[in-house]
């Protein structure tokens, strides 16, 4: 097991009272679930950097050639 890190987090009152009723009612404490929802949110970041990197290969197109290639076909 990796060793955990110590850091101190700051949170609004009414958020750290909701952390505290999910907490009790899960059996889980605060800073298991504070992990969790990091984890969840670096796991998106890391999908996102990697579409954005996928699509910088996409070519550019010129917002006006859309715009008039959707009208010719009639879609505005």
């Amino acid at each position: 097991m990796s060793v955990l890190k110590q850091a101190t987090v700051y949170f609004d009152p009414e958020i750290h009272r909701t952390l505290r009723l999910k907490a009790a009612m899960t059996d889980r404490s605060i800073s298991d679930m504070v992990n969790e929802a990091v984890k969840r949110g670096l796991a998106e970041d890391a999908e996102d950097l990697a579409a954005f990197e996928e699509r910088a290969r996409e070519r550019n197109l010129d917002f006006e050639d859309v715009v008039k290639a959707l009208r010719r076909r009639g879609k505005i």
